[in-house]
C-alpha cells in the first residue's frame, strides 16, 4: 500500500474510532449512570456503592497484565471486536434478569465484573494499537479524537440518564447500552490494526511463556525512568483519589438531596472540561515537558477535592450550590486531561511496539492496585466520618504525594533538557571580574 493510501486509511481509522468509542462510551456511561443511581436510591449506603465500584475496578486489575500477554502475542484486531461482543452478550444476559426475576444487586455486581474484564482486553488492545492505526504525526490528534469522544458522551449520557431515571425502566437503559455496543462492534471490524505496525503478529514457535513474558514487561520497564515514575504517581494518586471516587456521589446525594436531574448535569461538566481541554490538545503541538505539566494538573485536581467539600462547611445560597459544582467540575475534568494526555503521548512514541501490550497493562495494574483498597477503605469512613474532614486530609496527602514523586530532580531526570537549558542561560551571564 502507498503512502498516500495508507494516509486515507489512517484518517478513516481517526474517525471511524472517534465513532465507535463515542457510541460505546455513551451507552455504557447511560448505564453506569443509572446504575449508580439505583444502587444509592435502593440502599442509601456509601459501601453498597463502593462495593460497584470495586467490582469496576478489580477485577480489571487483576486480569490486566494477562490482558498485556493476550495483546501483545494475538491480533489485537479480534481481542477488540470478540472484548466488545462479550460486553453486549453480558448486558443481554443482565436485560434477561430485570426481566424474569428483577433486578438485584448480585445481579448488578457480576455484570459489572464481567464489564470490568471485557474492558481492560479492549482498553489495552485499543491504546497498544494507537501507532498502528494511524502515522507518527497524529498520534497526539488521535488520543485527543478519542478523548474527546468520551468526552461528548460523558457529556450528554449523565444529562439523559437524569432526565430518563424514573421516568422509564431500568430495561430501557439496558436496551440502550445493547445497541450502541452491537454498532460499535461492527465500526471495529473494519478497521486495520496493522496499517503502521513496525512487527507482525508473534509466531506459535516464538511465543514466550505467559510468566516469562510478563517479566520480560517488567524489565523493559525497569530500563525506562519515565515508566517508573508515572507507575509510582499512578499507584498512589488512584488510591487516594478514591476519596473522590465515592465522595463526590455520596455528599451530593445523600448528603445534599441533589435532584437527579441536576446531579446528572453536573456530571456533564466534568466531561464537558475534558472536552475542552482535548479539543485544544487536538490542534496545538505536542508538550514539550510532559511529565512537568501532568503535575500541575494533578495539583489542580487536588485543588478541586478540597473544594468539594465547602458546601459542607459554609452556609452556601441554595441555587448557588448547582453552579458551584458545576464550576468545580469543568476545572476537574480540564486538570484530568492536562494530566493524562502529554504522558501518554509520549509513552505511546518512547515505547517499544513490541512491548506495549505489557507495559500499557502493566501501568494499569499499577493504577488500579491499590484501587479496590481505596473503595472499601472510603466507603466505610464516609458512613463512619464528617465527610469534609475525609475529603480535605485526602486531598493534602494526595497534593503531597505528587510533590514528592514528581520533585524537581525527578523532573530533571525525565526532561534532562531543562537543566541543560539552565546550563546554558547560566554560562551566558557576562561577569564582572
Amino acid at each position: 500500500m502507498n503512502e498516500a493510501l495508507k494516509l486515507k486509511r489512517a484518517t478513516y481509522h481517526l474517525w471511524t474510532f472517534t465513532v465507535s468509542k463515542l457510541i460505546s462510551a455513551f451507552g455504557a456511561q447511560v448505564y453506569a449512570f443509572a446504575i449508580s443511581f439505583y444502587i444509592l436510591q435502593a440502599t442509601g449506603s456509601a459501601t453498597s456503592f463502593a462495593a460497584n465500584l470495586i467490582c469496576n475496578i478489580l477485577p480489571r486489575t487483576l486480569a490486566a497484565p494477562f490482558a498485556g500477554y493476550i495483546v501483545d502475542n494475538y491480533s489485537r484486531k479480534k481481542v477488540v471486536v470478540f472484548s466488545q461482543i462479550a460486553t453486549t452478550l453480558a448486558i443481554g444476559g443482565l436485560l434477561l434478569v430485570s426481566f424474569t426475576s428483577g433486578l438485584s444487586l448480585t445481579a448488578i455486581y457480576t455484570t459489572s465484573c464481567v464489564l470490568s474484564l471485557t474492558s481492560v482486553f479492549s482498553g489495552v488492545a485499543f491504546t497498544s494499537s494507537i501507532t498502528g492505526l494511524v502515522d507518527k504525526q497524529r498520534i497526539q490528534k488521535a488520543m485527543s479524537l478519542n478523548q474527546m469522544s468520551i468526552s461528548f458522551a460523558s457529556i450528554g449520557s449523565p444529562a439523559v440518564g437524569g432526565l430518563l431515571y424514573g421516568a422509564v425502566s431500568m430495561s430501557t437503559f439496558l436496551i440502550i447500552y445493547m445497541a450502541a455496543s452491537s454498532m460499535a462492534v461492527i465500526l471495529e471490524s473494519t478497521m486495520n490494526f496493522k496499517l503502521y505496525t513496525s512487527h507482525d503478529l508473534v509466531e506459535e514457535d516464538e511465543k514466550e511463556p505467559l510468566w516469562q513474558s510478563m517479566k520480560s514487561g517488567f524489565i523493559y520497564i525497569k530500563t525506562q525512568s519515565l515508566l517508573m515514575t508515572v507507575i509510582w504517581i499512578a499507584l498512589l494518586v488512584n488510591f487516594l483519589f478514591g476519596a473522590y471516587e465515592v465522595g463526590y456521589s455520596f455528599i451530593l446525594i445523600e448528603k445534599l438531596k441533589m435532584a437527579s436531574q441536576q446531579f446528572g448535569l453536573t456530571e456533564g461538566a466534568f466531561a464537558a472540561g475534558m472536552l475542552l481541554l482535548s479539543i485544544y490538545y487536538s490542534v496545538r503541538k505536542e508538550v514539550k515537558y510532559p511529565l512537568l505539566v501532568s503535575k500541575w494538573g494533578i495539583i489542580g485536581m487536588g485543588v478541586v477535592m478540597t473544594a468539594l467539600v465547602l458546601p459542607l462547611m459554609l452556609k452556601f445560597p441554595n441555587h448557588s450550590i448547582f453552579v458551584y459544582y458545576i464550576v468545580l467540575q469543568l476545572g476537574l475534568g480540564a486538570a484530568s486531561i492536562i494530566t493524562n494526555t502529554p504522558i501518554m503521548v509520549i509513552l505511546q512514541k518512547q515505547i517499544d511496539d513490541r512491548f506495549k501490550g505489557r507495559v500499557f497493562s502493566i501501568l494499569e495494574t499499577m493504577a488500579m492496585a491499590l484501587m479496590p483498597l481505596g473503595m472499601v477503605l472510603y466507603g466505610f469512613l464516609y458512613d463512619v466520618f464528617p465527610a469534609q474532614w475525609i475529603m480535605i486530609v485526602s486531598a493534602a496527602l494526595f497534593v503531597g504525594v505528587i510533590l514528592v514523586l514528581a520533585r524537581p530532580s525527578v523532573i530533571r531526570k525525565v526532561h534532562p533538557e531543562i537543566g541543560a537549558g539552565k546550563a546554558v542561560r547560566i554560562k551566558k551571564v557576562p561577569s564582572n571580574v
